[in-house]
């Protein structure tokens, strides 16, 4: 048993037999670590929450977001700015009004010769603005010193 022990030291060492050299040589270690595999992990956020944000009649601070839409399904009333993405907000602090108003596109516009000309004849367009109306200052201040 110790015979064996020390051929195998030796052969450790480099004093290998012919026929095992082979056996030796052809033992090969990783040169990268072994990755793991990649996934789409896309897809899984929630969907985006279109709609109005606000209520008719709500109180809002200047730029609280009154609704988000995909196409112009809200249209901005007085006080009421428009981002890029078509989203309405708040200009001013006030309330929150829905109307439905008529609508006149302005003439020679895309709406006009395309929508207007297909209505049935004596048709009125509505729209739905949102607006907000601000609050009164009037009657508003503190009397800080009297004269």
């Amino acid at each position: 048993m110790a015979a064996l022990a020390s051929l195998m030291f030796k052969s450790r060492a480099g004093l290998l037999v012919p026929c095992q050299a082979s056996l030796v040589d052809s033992v090969r270690f990783a040169s990268k670590k072994a990755g793991g595999s990649s996934k789409n992990l896309g897809g899984k956020s929630p969907g985006r929450r279109y709609g109005f944000k606000k209520q008719d009649g709500n109180f809002v601070h200047a730029g609280n977001i009154l609704a988000t839409q995909r196409m112009m399904r809200y249209h901005p009333g007085a006080h009421v700015g428009m981002g890029t993405n078509k989203t309405l907000y708040a200009l001013e602090d006030g309330v929150v009004r829905f109307t439905k108003e008529v609508y006149i596109p302005p003439p020679r516009s895309r709406e006009a010769t395309q929508v207007i000309t297909k209505l049935p004849k004596g048709a009125v367009l509505y729209k739905t603005f949102i607006s907000v109306v601000p609050n009164k200052q009037e009657g508003m201040f503190k009397l800080v010193d009297m004269v």
